[in-house]
């Protein structure tokens, strides 16, 4: 019998990861709900920064928890409450990725700045 050992850094990122989850369900309902892209993706924008500025080691894995989960809103809207979105709407879905992107590596990068400061370099 194995016994692994999880490592405190996994564990502690595994709230960051809900929180990324969290912030990806409302997007994704938000989209569904006013059907704006460009308030969904400052929405994604906003998460991203802010999980980047948190978790700065490897930005891009919150821009992949929080954009996937606004497709899979799409999908649930259109099963359970039979909202017909549009081909412009799925395909727009799919490019919040960008501006999440930014505000991941941005969080990231601000994070570094700020911790320069605090040392003094």
């Amino acid at each position: 019998m194995t016994t692994e050992v999880v490592s405190p850094r996994v564990r502690s990122d595994a709230s960051y990861y809900m929180l990324a989850a969290l912030a990806g369900m409302g997007t994704g309902w938000v989209d569904v709900a006013v059907n704006d892209l460009l308030f969904t993706a400052l929405l994604v924008l906003a998460a991203c920064m802010l999980l980047g500025l948190l978790r700065p080691r490897w930005p891009w894995r919150w821009v992949v928890v929080v954009v996937v989960f606004i497709p899979l809103a799409e999908l649930a809207a259109y099963t359970i409450l039979t909202v017909q979105p549009t081909r412009g709407q799925v395909y727009g879905s799919f490019l919040t990725a960008l501006p999440g992107i930014a505000g991941a590596y941005g969080g990231s990068l601000m994070r570094g700045v700020i911790d320069n400061l605090r040392q003094g370099k």
